[in-house]
């Protein structure tokens, strides 16, 4: 009974989740190299049957931007033919992930880590796409993209580059449409998505003034942009690189989903994901994309906002955007034929742009210095080597200060009267403290009466203990001793010991 009451909003919401895909489905799949048939497929599956299993009601998924970068890199390295394998074991081993219950340790990621992962392909997006904007073909790299970037924009404003200029003109028409739309847009069409109202005028001033540039290419019929996936394909998985390119998918996309989901639950106060079953959904909407040779699918965080804030109450209008997806592509597929590459490209620019968000390095940096750092590194490591290089760079770093704060342990020694002492220790007494503690023990009068207290101690492991006691039993022999105490009860010791030597 609530999903009939919640079915007219969830419609409505469908409607407006529909006009925010559209354009990004299309986008992201010739951003990775691919057909924009490809990705629809995709997005017909993330809505009729992962919108259907999903742990998330709310959670739209489909192809992501995310993921553009690493298979762009697969189908240049390997051939599209291997996309198909490496994207249905990559299901497999998040089919695998929820049926084991390990949804919650894909979320157990250092924030920095996935803000420069996004970062970086926000820029690696950026790089490649303004090429698309120029009905160029962008290079295999993020520093070859920049480095021949002041070379096409020259040939697009000679007669090299053909007709260059004029796609150029059209992406930022698009851009600028965007902007202004998001800016300044009525309330009573705030459900109008900026990429939509951008690629529709680009769209109608291309057909108004027949610019001879690029546009979208797709097959009368979508089922012949299917690719079913071969025995000879499996064998390919032999390939180490295809299994390692499979275990960068399944967790970059787990990564970004889980993630995903956990932000949309802060968006409704309507049941919260169940995140074991949200990645048994996405690895079997990713197997049916392998089976099928489509784009990889992720939860998307843009389009799922756009469905909580549409008043969407249940999964329905994931289900039925997924529907008006493959509406429109069987009904009106010379509609989709007539849109501009160039502003294809250039809703990929603006969403680039929107990854490399600088106020995460504000956010980090109430966290110390070390985060910010690993921002930036993570994402440079990805422009200038390649995404899964990056996030294992960004790993490397966090494990690093990891190791860097169980090391630290501040230590300091308040001389008593009457060969009393109290010594002061906070942080983390691990092996690696064992040098400075030995050498501020070593330091202190064998007949001293020493305390100690563990208050502000996070951690303390046996080679510390061990020390500490040698230390006890060699200042006992001397009529010293070590007391380990906690809190208040130090002072009080010290004090009392101190009106007894005195009395």
């Amino acid at each position: 009974m609530n999903v009939l009451r919640s079915l007219p909003r969830d419609a409505l919401a469908s409607v407006v989740v529909f006009l925010v895909a559209l354009p990004l489905c299309m986008g992201i799949a010739i951003a990775s190299g691919m057909p924009p048939a490809k990705g629809l497929i995709t997005g017909i599956i993330g809505g009729l049957v992962v919108g259907f299993l999903a742990g998330s009601p709310l959670q739209v998924s489909g192809p992501a931007a995310g993921l553009a970068v690493l298979v762009f890199e697969l189908v240049r390295t390997h051939g599209m033919a291997a996309l198909g394998p490496v994207l249905l074991l990559a299901g497999l081993i998040q089919l695998a992930a929820g049926a084991l219950r390990l949804g919650g340790w894909f979320r157990v990621t250092a924030p920095a880590v996935i803000y420069g992962m996004l970062a970086g392909i926000g820029i690696l997006i950026l790089l490649s796409q303004v090429h698309v904007m120029l009905d160029a073909t962008p290079n295999a790299s993020g520093l070859d993209n920049l480095l021949a970037f002041p070379g096409a924009v020259g040939n697009a404003f000679s007669e090299v580059g053909g007709n260059g200029l004029t796609a150029g003109l059209i992406g930022l028409a698009t851009i600028a449409s965007i902007w202004l739309w998001e800016r300044y847009r009525p309330a009573r069409l705030r459900f109008l998505p900026g990429a939509l109202i951008g690629v529709s005028l680009a769209t109608l001033l291309a057909w108004w003034l027949a610019l001879p540039i690029k546009r979208v290419e797709l097959p009368a019929n979508l089922g012949d942009a299917i690719d079913w996936i071969t025995p000879q394909g499996l064998a390919s998985l032999a390939d180490p690189q295809l299994l390692i390119a499979a275990l960068a998918l399944a967790f970059i996309a787990s990564a970004e989903t889980l993630l995903s989901a956990a932000a949309v639950d802060r968006m409704h106060d309507g049941p919260r994901t169940r995140f074991n079953r949200e990645l048994s959904a996405q690895g079997i909407g990713n197997m049916l994309c392998g089976a099928l040779g489509a784009l990889p699918m992720t939860g998307v965080i843009v389009r799922s906002s756009a469905n909580v804030q549409a008043g969407a109450r249940g999964r329905a209008s994931t289900i039925f955007h997924g529907a008006w997806l493959l509406g429109l592509v069987a009904l009106l597929p010379g509609v989709l034929q007539s849109i501009p590459v160039a502003s294809l490209g250039a809703v990929l620019v603006y969403t680039g742009c929107k990854l490399v968000d600088f106020k995460a390095i504000r956010h980090l940096g109430q966290y110390g210095r070390v985060p910010p750092v690993i921002y930036v590194a993570t994402a440079l490591s990805i422009v200038f080597t390649d995404l899964l290089t990056g996030v294992l760079v960004g790993f490397a770093l966090t494990l690093l200060k990891l190791v860097w704060n169980a090391s630290r342990l501040r230590v300091k020694l308040l001389p008593a009267a009457l060969g009393c002492a109290e010594l002061r220790m906070s942080g983390a007494a691990t092996f690696l403290c064992v040098p400075q503690l030995a050498k501020l023990l070593g330091s202190i009068e064998p007949g001293t009466q020493l305390s100690l207290s563990l208050a502000r101690v996070s951690y303390i492991d046996h080679a510390c203990m061990e020390l500490l006691e040698d230390w006890g039993r060699s200042a006992r022999a001397h009529g010293g001793g070590l007391d380990i105490v906690e809190g208040a009860a130090l002072k009080r010791r010290v004090e009392g010991r101190q009106r007894t030597a005195l009395a």
